[in-house]
């Protein structure tokens, strides 16, 4: 039986690992690149086919015809070299071949100096020296810089240096202009044209999740208009119907559970009022059973919170550290010694009284179980993939109780789940609920008082 061969997925991934951080990371960056990548090589191909293939021909026949003309004024010359007969040859080149002459008699031409490329991206130099080797056969010179409209070829001959202009139109061909504008002027029109509607498309995609990280930190921002492609119109259109489906929930839970919290308090208002008309002799009787009710209601209150879990509340700007110091004052008042360590001032989104509620449960926690509570307050810069940059806010809640095991932490936050007695089990699952709606979270960690600490994790 043959082995099964071995999927290339895995090699691939571990082939293009090492460029993988060449890749940019947004949409709109790997857009753009699927768009210009193919373009890019496709005009780079075009290139090489106009500048290997016609280029290169047509800078050779022109470079040719150029030094062929040079060659055979040059052996004119020679073989007539009487003034008269030069001057013939001179207005024939200039009348027939488009070349001015020059001709010191006696000269010589000396060592060429280092000249400049005047154009270093085409063969036209190389292309003229090789053809004036060619077909001239004599020491020669070159200038491309000091005439911008003509070459000056200087040829050494037995009689004295020969000074040729000829006009760069003969070397030069202005489609190459034409071309080379042609490639960049649609290479960037394209790139313009594929940013700006990247562009609409990413300013969507980013609305989009905008809105959902804001409906998911209780921020009401209403339904998003959907624009764009469309697939994201379609996204859109679906976040909205979501949106009002967990509205219309979240309503109807609400009022759901307000209605048993008045339909179970009023047979208890009944037995409240039962108990206090109850006969002499019966008053200790009455006073437990009344304390029973207290705690029916209690309980009850405290369900609906958990179950409502402050979520019609809107977040607005407001200042943390005055609802810590408040919450401390309380708790002070309740008995407890709290110590609180925080800047003067701190702004950002928050829903006050959910907070609040959040602060006092941990808080009351604290208290029941422990004497001293340390509060404090820090922040550290925010950098997750798909987020925007920000910061997190830090609120640590230390106590110098006896603290929750390890293993048993993460079960505390679960609702009906109580370590000590009288307590509901709901105080550190309405806390953690309402921290997640603000967008943080809550973790239990061991306390450098010796107890338990609560770290909650709020974005700035």
């Amino acid at each position: 039986m043959k082995p099964t061969p071995q999927p290339l997925r895995p090699v691939l991934r571990f082939l293009a690992a090492p460029f993988r951080w060449l890749l940019p990371r947004g949409l709109l960056g790997r857009a753009l690149l699927i768009i210009l990548l193919p373009l890019l090589i496709l005009q780079g191909v075009a290139l090489q086919l106009f500048y290997g293939g016609h280029l290169d021909v047509i800078s050779r026949r022109l470079a040719g015809g150029v030094a062929g003309d040079v060659g055979m004024v040059t052996e004119l010359l020679t073989r007539h070299p009487t003034e008269h007969e030069r001057d013939w040859i001179f207005r024939e080149a200039a009348w027939r071949l488009d070349l001015s002459l020059a001709f010191e008699p006696g000269a010589t031409m000396g060592m060429p100096g280092q000249r400049s490329s005047w154009m270093p991206i085409l063969p036209l130099e190389d292309d003229l020296s090789h053809a004036l080797r060619e077909r001239v056969g004599l020491p020669f010179d070159t200038d491309w810089q000091s005439d911008p409209r003509s070459v000056i070829i200087r040829v050494q001959t037995p009689d004295g240096v020969l000074h040729v202009e000829a006009p760069r139109k003969r070397l030069f061909f202005g489609t190459l202009y034409l071309f080379v504008i042609w490639l960049v002027g649609t290479s960037l029109l394209l790139f313009i044209v594929a940013a700006l509607f990247m562009k609409n498309q990413v300013r969507a995609i980013r609305r989009l999740a905008s809105a959902a990280e804001a409906f998911g930190l209780g921020r009401e921002l209403g339904p998003i208009k959907p624009e764009g492609a469309a697939e994201v119109r379609q996204a859109a259109a679906a976040f909205n119907q979501m949106q009002n489906r967990i509205r219309r929930f979240i309503n109807q839970r609400t009022e759901m559970l307000a209605g048993i919290s008045h339909d179970l308090r009023t047979p208890l208002t009944r037995l409240r009022l039962g108990l206090a008309m109850l006969p002499a002799g019966a008053e200790q009787d009455a006073a437990e059973m009344t304390e029973d009710v207290a705690e029916m209601e209690r309980m009850i209150a405290t369900y609906l919170a958990f179950a409502r879990g402050e979520g019609m509340e809107q977040s607005q700007p407001s200042d943390l550290v005055e609802l810590v110091m408040d919450m401390a004052r309380r708790t002070r008042r309740d008995g407890a010694e709290v110590s609180v360590e925080a800047p003067d001032s701190l702004v950002l989104p928050l829903r006050v009284d959910a907070l609040r509620r959040c602060l006092g449960n941990i808080l009351d926690n604290a208290r029941r179980h422990a004497r001293r509570i340390a509060v404090g307050l820090t922040e550290s810069p925010r950098s997750e993939p798909g987020r925007p940059a920000g910061r997190w806010v830090h609120i640590t809640i230390d106590d110098d109780g006896p603290g929750i095991p390890g293993a048993s932490r993460e079960e505390a936050f679960k609702p009906f789940t109580s370590f000590s007695a009288g307590g509901t089990g709901l105080g550190l699952a309405i806390a953690r609920d309402i921290a997640r709606a603000h967008g943080g979270d809550i973790a239990l960690e061991a306390s450098p008082l010796g107890g338990l600490r609560a770290h909650i994790r709020l974005p700035a």
